[in-house]
């Protein structure tokens, strides 16, 4: 059902640093950022040759991921994104296999424009997990 790795997500204290980062230090091609006021979040994609990292920063005071960086002050893995080719069957043969699909259930649009869903991450050994309708 998953197919390709899309992103792993990496949540940052500061966002210019951490581009600077991968940027200058790792000599990685990187997006401008986006704001994603509907998710809470800012983005900014770093392009790798088979895949992609995604650096998150907190958008608002009601972002999703401040309790993360509260908890995490120097950052870390966020999140893993697999795609998949359909997006609620996949969500539906998840959820009758057990798993949780997090929010209302229904497909949000990701950072990619793309409908995406996020899995309990205690049902996939500690790992909070999206997946992206290609």
């Amino acid at each position: 059902m998953i197919g390709r790795l899309n992103h792993v997500a990496i949540v940052v204290p500061d966002l210019a640093a951490a581009t600077a980062l991968y940027r200058d230090a790792l000599g990685g091609k990187v997006s401008a950022p986006v704001d994603l006021p509907e998710h809470g979040v800012t983005t900014v994609f770093v392009e790798l040759p088979n895949t992609k990292i995604e650096l998150l920063h907190p958008l608002g005071e009601n972002s999703p991921i401040a309790g993360f960086l509260a908890k995490n002050t120097s950052g870390g893995m966020h999140h893993v994104c697999y795609e998949v080719e359909d997006i609620l069957a996949a969500r539906d043969h998840l959820k009758a296999s057990g798993a949780r699909v997090l929010g209302d259930g229904e497909p949000k649009i990701g950072a990619h424009g793309k409908p995406v869903l996020f899995l309990h991450p205690k049902d996939f050994c500690g790992t909070l997990v999206e997946l992206e309708q290609v």
